[in-house]
């Protein structure tokens, strides 16, 4: 037995089982422990926040959805930057169909934090009063127990509440490649890393005590371009921790092109690159190139069968994610498994363009990825 061939075939099965061991955290975080929503009673005012940006594809459903929550105390507040964004009247259209829903609009930019996104949450949060703020991403479709589920997530722990978006709705071969990345790529780890205790917010869904955010949150997180990494970091620093809403919450995809998955995930690859270096530089081994590479090398230097050793890995890798996106209610197709290997493949090279720039545009900003600024985050204890 040839040391290539235990080093390859040893590297291969520990991926293996850590591969497996993701999909077990996730299926216990989604299903091995139940939450009850709290009490109508005992229920805080909930400002939803949702800032804006242009009009998407499912625009009208999105805006739509937040009208129909069932939530018994919320405000509806809608930020957009520019006074000529075309989501303007859509947005009033909306809200003269739903007077009995407190709503307002909220237009103008201000510049403070080198973050457009964050700049125009800011208006959002200053015009709320309720106890309790949660940020909503434009382009997620949020079900009618929304805010329901993010209070039953809350625990005497908790510093912020968040959830991934699970990619639905796609319509062609890239965003069938996306929602693959969304789903059982980056929400299975991300929850299996929140069933180890060490959850960490995503931008999509971000809601905090109101109190919290008025004592140094909002400049926390402003010190760096991903304000959920930063969140993550300054509710660590207090103590506190980032719990995630499970099942997550779903955006829909519709049709992709592929500079568009490219661009989209290779910002957020170069952002995990600066804000968590040291997690982000083993991602490279979550993707299934390099152990299915691994595992034909063990073969290639035995008396096992190449095709029989590949298949059997293959089908060892990809077979729990199919199983817990048809357990979950997430897109499963015949496409799905084509879908996961491009998917891993594009995880290597984005990996690889993570490490080769900082810069990336953000809906027509041209920003840059920079090193984090934990003195900020440190610092930051006056009311914005």
């Amino acid at each position: 037995m040839s040391m290539l061939f235990v080093v390859c075939a040893g590297f291969a099965v520990l991926a293996l089982a850590i591969h497996l061991a993701s999909h077990l955290l996730v299926a216990w975080h989604f299903w091995g422990r139940g939450r009850r929503a709290p009490a109508q009673m005992n229920m805080p005012d909930v400002a939803l926040v949702r800032p804006l940006c242009g009009v998407e594809t499912f625009s009208a459903a999105t805006l739509a959805a937040s009208f129909a929550l069932t939530y018994p105390r919320y405000e509806l507040i809608f930020c957009v930057a520019d006074a000529r964004d075309p989501i303007i009247p859509m947005v009033e259209a909306t809200m003269a169909q739903h007077p009995s829903v407190r709503a307002r609009l909220l237009i103008g930019e201000e510049r403070t934090s080198g973050n457009p996104k964050l700049d125009n949450m800011a208006k959002g949060f200053r015009a709320a009063s309720a106890e309790i703020v949660v940020f909503a991403d434009s382009n997620l479709l949020v079900p009618r127990d929304y805010l329901q589920r993010i209070m039953a997530t809350w625990e005497r722990d908790t510093g912020a509440v968040s959830a991934p978006p699970i990619g639905a709705a796609p319509n062609g071969a890239w965003s069938e490649i996306e929602c693959s990345l969304l789903n059982s790529y980056a929400a299975r780890w991300q929850y299996a890393v929140d069933a180890l205790g060490f959850g960490f917010a995503q931008g999509k869904t971000l809601a905090f005590r109101r109190a919290d955010l008025g004592h140094g949150g909002f400049q926390a997180m402003g010190a760096e371009p991903a304000e959920d990494a930063a969140a993550t970091k300054w509710v660590r620093a207090r103590g506190a921790r980032v719990r995630l809403v499970s099942p997550p919450f779903p955006q829909p995809i519709g049709r992709r092109r592929a500079r568009e998955v490219w661009a989209r995930h290779l910002r957020w690859a170069r952002l995990r690159r600066v804000t968590f270096p040291l997690l982000f530089a083993p991602e490279i081994l979550t993707s299934a190139l390099l152990p299915f590479g691994a595992a034909l090398l063990a073969a290639m230097n035995s008396d096992q069968s190449l095709w029989e050793i590949g298949a059997g890995f293959a089908l060892l890798w990809y077979a729990p994610e199919a199983l817990l996106a048809w357990r979950a209610g997430w897109p499963l197709s015949w496409r799905t498994p084509f879908a996961c290997v491009g998917r891993d493949l594009l995880i290597v090279a984005l990996w690889a363009g993570a490490w080769t720039g900082r810069g990336f545009v953000w809906r027509g900003h041209a920003m840059q990825a920079r090193h984090s600024c934990a003195d900020l985050i440190k610092g930051a204890n006056h009311s914005i």
